[in-house]
């Protein structure tokens, strides 16, 4: 099976409930790689690289977690990322705590 890589931007509840977390531990589980970060508009955005399957199965597993609500998820195809090994969480972006003052 062919990899890809999305760009994937994901709105709703998915701060300060462990989503990136949740995230490294599924792309590592059905060997995702890519990273993760929260933006400081409250939403996540990651880019993850593999099988369309490893992706879906990866943003389900995420999905199915206590806490989470996903509202919007908008993915688009991107270039592959060659000799990337892992998945990272990457330092959020703009006021860290930012999510607790969304509207």
């Amino acid at each position: 099976m062919d990899k890809i890589r999305k760009h994937i931007r994901v709105q709703g509840f998915v701060q300060g409930v462990g989503f990136r977390y949740r995230a490294r531990q599924a792309a590592d589980y059905v060997g995702v790689t890519g990273w993760v970060r929260n933006d400081a508009d409250g939403a996540v955005t990651m880019e993850a690289q593999g099988t369309e399957e490893q992706i879906d199965t990866m943003l389900l597993m995420i999905q199915k977690g206590a806490f989470v609500n996903i509202e919007q998820l908008e993915a688009k195809s991107i270039p592959l990322v060659e000799e990337e090994y892992g998945f990272e969480i990457r330092e959020s972006m703009g006021d860290y705590f930012g999510f607790w003052n969304r509207k």
